[in-house]
């Protein structure tokens, strides 16, 4: 095995996490494939702890000295594809080393992948997704259009304020009280019947599902300050559409 510098490999190492924390990748399967790359490449003494904001991984290399990068996050999205593609890059290097520069190269353009979706065509989905729920929650047909426009506008909302504002609990507020004007709206015309269900069927574009789901998963996996600070962020998304919504019913 060619011995290449500890800095190179870290740096490998860094970025595969970067691209798996800011796309929505769980913190043990970040910290699984990390230890993957490293070992790979011959390191010793792998210790890698990763929350949802940030990343520390020390090593020791063919010197016995240990060598620490820490990387901070503060973007992060939903894009399963690039996480299913880093982690099966990790699996490949197991097989077959290639140089960190090469490595760098596979995850620069696994990171530029462009989306298979537009944004249009994704709040068309979500417009789609919203119009069905109230159904689940015992509304009727006439609810579904309301929660169809509601949910795909409110969404488009929740993308403008947040990426002018660039704080999310401040987006997923004004998010929400716009679909609760919209459901008030829709229902004041006649447009639906249960204003309940019309605004229910239409926040469920904001409510973090995969969060809860990735706290949970943290939490019984022992990996508890990530479980819990997954938790907090969708304890404070659930507080923002609470807001939102009752300020709606409570002046109008």
């Amino acid at each position: 095995m060619e011995n290449y510098p500890v800095a190179d490999i870290l740096d490998v190492c860094v970025e595969a996490g970067r691209v798996m924390l800011e796309n929505g990748a769980e913190t043990y399967r970040v910290e699984d494939t990390l230890y993957r790359i490293a070992k790979s490449y011959g390191l010793t003494y792998i210790n890698v702890f990763v929350v949802p904001t940030a990343l520390i991984i020390t090593v020791q290399g063919k010197d016995k000295q240990d060598h620490t990068e820490l990387l901070r996050m503060t973007d992060r999205q939903t894009n399963l594809e690039k996480v299913s593609k880093v982690n099966d890059l990790s699996r490949q290097l197991t097989e077959t080393i290639l140089s960190p520069d090469e490595v760098k190269d596979l995850l620069q353009a696994i990171n530029e992948t462009p989306r298979n979706f537009n944004q249009w065509q994704r709040n068309l989905a979500i417009a789609c997704a919203c119009g069905c729920f109230p159904l689940l929650f015992g509304g009727t047909y006439n609810d579904m259009l309301p929660s169809f426009i509601a949910g795909g506008l409110g969404h488009l909302v929740f993308d403008i304020v947040n990426r002018w504002t660039n704080v999310s609990f401040f987006a997923e507020m004004v998010a929400s009280f716009f679909i609760g004007l919209c459901a008030v709206f829709f229902i004041s015309l006649g447009i639906g019947n249960n204003v309940d269900t019309v605004i229910i069927g239409s926040v469920m574009c904001l409510v973090p599902g995969m969060a809860i789901t990735n706290s949970f998963r943290d939490l019984m996996a022992g990996h508890l300050l990530a479980g819990v600070a997954v938790v907090a962020k969708a304890l404070l998304t659930a507080g923002a559409i609470g807001i939102g919504i009752a300020l709606v019913l409570t002046f109008l």
